[in-house]
């Protein structure tokens, strides 16, 4: 073989293109069939391989490192230059060639632009070093590439830039929400971001989670409120206060509540309500402004409240619209399905910014 490849290193000063192809054609050949673990013979393909590819037009370079990246032993010297060259030529090399190494693919990902970093984005395994610099540099497309593979592996920190990126853009919802490496105190804080098809799928997740790996997740929890909560309304101060008097007198009952809803107390309810469930103002408020009856069923559900209980909320929170009995029904069927166990795991998390927040204001 030596003696066939010293022959063909003989031809790369042919000047006619038709030969050179042929010639990087035999080459390439001789690789495959090459032993990968002769460094000597490997360093000679590179040398070849190298002052080809450079002087060839770019849809031979292209072919080049089609062939390339499919090899279980490629050159990295030659394999390294093609991968820094047009997207059409290194797309092949950044999403399979074994031979570029992390440095290589971090030159890449720290030069170049965002359909180079698409194409280590969809390699079979991605570090978390290469990660993080593609999360540094991506734009939210080529991090939705990224969530979608589960080859790619994300820091903590990572994890943390991606779903915050994705509060700001429902296009990466799915990717973020269906992450299967996601850690599940993330995925909960995207609960109040996404659709009610994907807040069921955290739920679904939440459901199915290890209480080891619950407890885990609830330690790592960020040290930051995730969300911009706003002022507190003007009579706040005066609804606690309201609130400690009256539960000085007598335990705070559920009944309680629904009259302060339908007296429309409607602070002194939010008050009453986060105390009970255990969550932060904020979050009580988000759900009723926002009328967000899942959520709502998820805090009735953790502190045990009865079905009746939860649509006389729903009904004195929703619009009075001509079908706000079919709606009521449609979220007593939601109530019912919901399994106390999953609810009581998603509110945990929802303390958590309780928690946060006591620990900022402190």
């Amino acid at each position: 073989m030596s003696q066939s490849l010293h022959d063909l290193i003989a031809l790369a000063n042919e000047p006619s293109s038709a030969k050179r192809r042929e010639l990087l054609r035999g080459v390439t050949d001789m690789l495959f069939a090459a032993d990968g673990s002769n460094g000597v013979e490997m360093a000679l393909f590179d040398q070849v391989l190298g002052q080809l590819a450079g002087e060839m037009e770019e849809a031979v370079q292209i072919e080049l490192a089609e062939r390339l990246g499919e090899a279980p032993a490629a050159p990295r010297g030659v394999s390294r230059s093609l991968a820094s060259g047009s997207i059409a030529v290194a797309e092949p090399i950044l999403r399979s060639s074994t031979a570029l190494t992390d440095e290589d693919l971090l030159h890449v990902a720290r030069t170049q632009g965002q359909d180079h970093l698409r194409a280590i984005s969809q390699r079979s395994s991605v570090s978390s070093a290469v990660s993080d610099a593609i999360v540094e540099r991506g734009d939210d497309d080529t991090l939705g590439v990224l969530l979608r593979n589960e080859g790619a592996v994300l820091s903590r920190a990572a994890h943390e830039t991606v779903v915050d990126r994705a509060a700001a853009n429902p296009a990466l919802h799915d990717a973020v929400v269906d992450r299967h490496s996601l850690p599940v105190d993330l995925l909960n804080e995207m609960y109040f971001v996404v659709e009610a098809r994907l807040r069921d799928r955290i739920m679904e997740k939440n459901a199915g989670v290890d209480p080891a790996v619950l407890e885990a997740a609830l330690s790592a929890g960020r040290k930051k409120v995730a969300v911009e909560d706003g002022a507190l309304p003007a009579d706040h101060a005066e609804a606690e206060a309201e609130f400690r008097t009256i539960r000085a007198k007598a335990q705070i009952s559920p009944q309680m509540l629904a009259n302060m809803l339908r007296g429309k107390r409607t602070t002194l309810f939010l008050v009453a309500l986060a105390d009970m469930a255990e969550v932060d103002f904020h979050t009580a408020r988000r759900i009723l402004d926002r009328r967000e009856m899942d959520a709502l069923s998820v805090i009735c559900k953790a502190a045990d409240f009865d079905r009746s209980l939860f649509l006389t909320f729903a009904l004195l929170i929703l619009e009075p619209t001509d079908d706000v009995m079919l709606k009521a029904k449609t979220y007593g069927e939601l109530y019912s399905a919901l399994p106390r166990e999953s609810a009581l795991r998603t509110i945990r998390f929802w303390r958590l910014r309780r928690q946060t927040g006591d620990v900022a204001a402190a």
